[in-house]
């Protein structure tokens, strides 16, 4: 009996572990048919906040840290946002770096500034070289401000870059590709119509811009021509770039309802006006491909006499 009874229990010892043995395969195939490892909460809450390095998510102006280093981006901030008023000495007409980048650079619909601190250094055809940040500031100063440089290790130019800096973290220094960056070129652009231009001005700019040019307020309505707006060696003094910032920016509140051929005759209309002139049109591009359509004095006074060859500008944009 003592014999039967041990082999009984051998027996059943041998039926659980063939049974165990039937579980692991079955779990086995399930595995290789595609069934999904378990993945635990925590890591899924892990994974989901793990920042995207580019999105458009700047840091508030709320959370600057206290100390030099905050005080530094306040005053940048100030700068970019009051530039003609906190730099006058160096601002030679009546706009601030907000009178095109909407919100101190903040407004991502606005020809932000978010993210411009990791394309530098970069080569800039137009001045035929690789410029810094300094070198990229001091550009809109003697053009878009009309001005003079900044010194480059200057306290002021140090809290220009500290607040740029600032709103561009997170963001990998030499990112190939900001979506939000680098918008406002016109492509396929129609032949301008000044005369449209000039009577859709009256119609839909001139409450903030004023009947003359000469602006309303410098971040919402500035200086469109005349010696307080940019020099015509400004970006936006080529017609591209301009209709460009015309058709995805205006009129405020109305941001997209302009055709292209609106923004380009709008464009047009403005260029058409005088302008403070830039003396250095014959050092831009020195290695050459400088576009035809950089409205300078010369092509200004073809505008205003009909005879400008708008094909020949525009052979390059289309």
């Amino acid at each position: 009996m003592r014999v039967l009874k041990i082999a009984s229990v051998i027996l059943s010892c041998g039926l659980v572990v063939i049974f165990a043995f039937w579980i692991g395969l079955k779990i086995s195939d399930r595995i290789v048919d595609g069934a999904q490892p378990v993945v635990s909460e925590n890591a899924n809450q892990n994974s989901e906040n793990i920042p995207d390095p580019l999105a458009y998510n700047p840091p508030n102006m709320d959370a600057v840290p206290e100390g030099p280093d905050g005080d530094a981006i306040k005053r940048g901030y100030k700068i970019v946002n009051e530039t003609n008023s906190v730099l006058d000495g160096y601002v030679g007409n009546k706009l601030s770096c907000s009178s095109c980048h909407a919100g101190a650079g903040l407004e991502q619909s606005v020809s932000p500034l978010v993210g411009v601190t990791a394309k530098y250094p970069q080569y800039r055809p137009r001045e035929g070289k690789i410029m810094s940040i300094e070198d990229r500031i001091n550009g809109c100063m003697v053009r878009s401000m009309n001005g003079k440089e900044i010194p480059e290790n200057s306290a002021d130019m140090r809290a220009i870059v500290s607040y740029l800096s600032y709103i561009s973290k997170g963001i990998p220094t030499g990112e190939p590709e900001l979506p939000w960056l680098g918008q406002n070129k016109m492509k396929n652009v129609p032949k301008p119509n000044v005369n449209d231009g000039d009577s859709l001005y009256k119609q839909s700019c001139v409450a903030c811009h004023a009947a003359d040019g000469s602006g309303t307020n410098t971040n919402s309505g500035p200086a469109l021509w005349g010696n307080n707006s940019f020099n015509d060696g400004a970006g936006l003094s080529r017609l591209t770039q301009l209709a460009g910032y015309i058709q995805r920016n205006m009129p405020a509140g109305q941001a997209g309802s302009l055709t292209n051929q609106q923004a380009v005759d709008l464009a047009a209309f403005i260029l058409s006006k005088d302008r403070p002139e830039w003396k250095g049109h014959n050092k831009d591009w020195p290695n050459g491909g400088k576009p035809n359509d950089v409205i300078d004095k010369k092509k200004r006074e073809q505008i205003k006499k009909g005879t400008i060859n708008w094909d020949d500008v525009l052979k390059e944009a289309q």
